[in-house]
């Protein structure tokens, strides 16, 4: 699995839950989806300072500004205006230890500055506590609590694969891949969630998001490539295999040839030159280390970019 700071990490997990926000809170907060709006999501750059003004300073992950539904409760009494932040933290380290104080510091920055009702949310990527529910940082002075600060979490490892496989939603399906699966299912489940993601009717960009997550995160080793690969073809696999290749297959189908990914990645600083002006030695050496999938999915993202920052070109 990506190391948390991994910019592919960053990006990957960014990208879909911006494209699948409402589906993020149908999986995993159905109750609260009914009383957010998601017809009006502002996204908004966020970065704090961890013990400010010296501190480290750190990128929030995803911060989204939604109007509350006039029929929902108000989140807090006396709200002037039904509107909410919502901060979700991804957090792929094997421990959450660390974790939940820099999401109290990151709550308290952002309420502080906003002014806001502020819901926080951490997704974690291997530590699966009780699946969904409120994790919490204390602090203590002896045996006395001086502080509790609550926010709710997804804990993907504890949560059953082939329920979210099979359910209504696509990013649980590709969500399921990080999900508690048994060993000898595995397989199966992996190529049914990827023709439920190829024959969905969804566009290209959103299909590609969600396959490009299930694929990354599944790890299938030789041995299981090849017991996928004869999946594939079987009768209930024949109308979705074109529509099912993996970067494991493009990556065969293309030879890896160094060649062609060299056209690619001039091709790529060509567009990306055109588009934000004169890249310095910094991004051109970036462009020049991606392998074929890190580079696919940076001009993939290319049309929707403002900035080299959102492709993670620049720090």
């Amino acid at each position: 699995m990506p190391d948390s700071s991994s910019p592919d990490h960053d990006q990957r997990l960014k990208v879909l839950l911006k494209e699948f926000f409402e589906q993020f809170f149908l999986c995993f907060f159905p109750i609260w989806a009914e009383r957010f709006d998601f017809t009006d999501i502002t996204w908004l750059d966020k970065e704090v300072f961890l013990a400010p003004p010296q501190g480290e300073k750190r990128q929030l992950d995803l911060v989204a500004r939604l109007r509350i539904r006039p029929d929902a409760p108000p989140p807090q009494p006396d709200l002037k205006e039904l509107v909410a932040l919502v901060h979700v933290e991804v957090e792929s380290r094997e421990s959450v230890q660390q974790f939940r104080p820099r999401m109290f510091e990151y709550y308290t920055q952002v309420r502080r500055e906003s002014c806001l009702p502020v819901l926080p949310i951490g997704l974690y990527l291997r530590v699966g506590l009780e699946g969904i529910g409120w994790d919490a940082y204390e602090e203590y002075f002896w045996d006395h609590r001086l502080l509790r600060f609550e926010y709710a979490y997804v804990g993907l490892p504890s949560l059953p694969a082939e329920e979210y496989a099979s359910g209504e939603h696509l990013l649980g399906v590709a969500l399921s891949a990080l999900m508690r699966t048994p060993h000898e299912r595995w397989v199966e489940l992996y190529a049914e969630s990827l023709k439920r993601i190829a024959l969905s009717g969804d566009n290209d960009w959103r299909r590609f998001l969600l396959t490009e997550c299930l694929e990354a995160y599944a790890n299938l080793d030789e041995s299981q490539r090849q017991q996928f690969q004869t999946l594939l073809d079987t009768e209930p696999y024949r109308e979705a295999r074109p529509l099912m290749m993996t970067t494991y297959e493009r990556g065969k189908a293309e030879g890896k040839a160094e060649g062609k990914l060299e056209e690619r990645r001039e091709m790529a600083l060509l567009q990306l030159d055109g588009k934000f002006g004169p890249l310095n030695d910094a991004v051109k050496q970036r462009i020049s280390e991606m392998t074929p999938e890190q580079l696919r999915l940076v001009m993939l993202n290319f049309a929707k970019a403002t900035s080299l920052k959102e492709l993670h070109l620049e720090d």
